[in-house]
């Protein structure tokens, strides 16, 4: 396993101590400081590089030590989607995996002794996340928008890289979109709409830059879209019903095309096609499918999109399984989800439960 540690001056030597104890272990630890404990230091300092490289995928957790450990975490989850966990015993590093997928661990170097901080990374570092009925609850920490004093497109950083939309009148239209008597034709045309009413929440953050503007009165201050680049990708067949209700508010956005379908036999994704437009690259990239269900087809598109230079981009579904969504969050930590619902489960065949049935087949009549 990769990972990331830092310390203040006092947490120093139990980061020392820490190092060879996960290096004896098999695992590469990358140290961000501090280099002494001779100088006093601030803990936010090592908080936020560690935080924002487990947070870019760069590595897979991370540790962070100050006297009590609390202004670690602290300062750690000011960074969107980072979960740390300061933990006193081996109980609470297990339940912070298992429970809340914490991906920082913070200890205290003047509170914690070195043999029991040695249990409690051993324990930290060897157990996952359950997923489950945990992911749902993870799920409603979206609605917490905290304001830090961190970098992101906006000014405003998020809690959770998972935004589960709860505006009444999207969740209206999808229980008649999961309606198995709802026809081919309503079925379309409110998969147009739900996407269209999505789109104010999906490009929230876009960054505005200012500008003035001549009214009929006078000339004052406004905002306009820094860069205004978008694009929208549809990973085929089923996405393609969302991308008209997209366009319809963002009517500039360049559309790509990504061909992806799942193996009946191993569930994993297979790329057929794919057609980007050439500056892809400099665009806010929302991918766009349905149904996000074992999260192997979205977690390609997004590998692929990133192969071909793209580093800003959002995966926009109706409804999200927590199987899908912990295996987006586990390959591509950076992405944020927007989605519509976060459903119960997967069934034996990979079909989200209680879901909508197969998108594909309802968008174009092939049931």
């Amino acid at each position: 396993m990769y990972i990331a540690i830092g310390a203040d001056h006092a947490g120093f030597h139990l980061k020392e101590e820490l190092k060879t104890f996960l290096a004896d272990h098999g695992h590469s630890v990358d140290d961000f400081g501090v280099a002494s404990d001779e100088t006093k230091s601030d803990f936010p300092d090592f908080a936020f590089p560690v935080a924002r490289s487990v947070a870019a995928g760069s590595y897979q957790r991370g540790i962070l030590i100050c006297g009590t450990g609390i202004g670690m975490s602290i300062a750690a989850n000011k960074v969107n989607g980072i979960r740390a966990a300061l933990c006193r015993g081996v109980y609470d590093a297990l339940q912070s995996r298992r429970h809340n997928n914490a991906n920082i661990l913070a200890l205290g170097g003047r509170t914690t002794g070195v043999d029991l901080a040695k249990e409690i990374v051993y324990s930290w570092v060897n157990v996952e996340f359950e997923g489950g009925r945990h992911q749902n609850r993870l799920g409603k920490l979206e609605h917490l928008i905290c304001e830090g004093n961190v970098e992101t497109r906006s000014g405003l950083e998020r809690a959770t890289p998972l935004h589960v939309l709860e505006h009444p009148l999207i969740q209206h239209k999808l229980g008649i979109v999961r309606n198995r008597d709802t026809t081919v034709k309503e079925f379309r045309e409110l998969v147009q709409e739900i996407a269209g009413l999505m789109v104010y929440e999906v490009t929230r953050y876009l960054p505005l830059t200012d500008t003035t503007v001549e009214t009929p009165l006078k000339t004052t201050s406004a905002k306009s879209l820094e860069g205004k680049k978008l694009a929208v990708v549809p990973v085929l067949r089923a996405g393609l019903g969302m991308v008209e209700g997209i366009l319809g508010t963002i009517p500039n956005a360049k559309v790509g095309h990504v061909g992806m379908y799942r193996d009946p036999e191993t569930l994993e994704p297979v790329e057929y096609y794919c057609k980007l437009p050439g500056d892809i690259h400099e665009r806010d990239v929302f991918i766009v499918d349905p149904m996000l269900a074992t999260g192997g087809s979205a977690s390609a598109a997004i590998t692929l999109l990133k192969k071909r230079g793209s580093s800003r981009i959002s995966l926009v579904c109706l409804i999200a399984a927590p199987e899908g969504v912990a295996r987006v969050q586990k390959d591509h930590p950076d992405i944020d989800i927007f989605t519509a619902s976060l459903d119960e489960q997967l069934d034996q065949n990979g079909f989200i439960v209680p879901g909508l049935g197969d998108a594909g087949d309802r968008l174009f009549g092939t049931r």
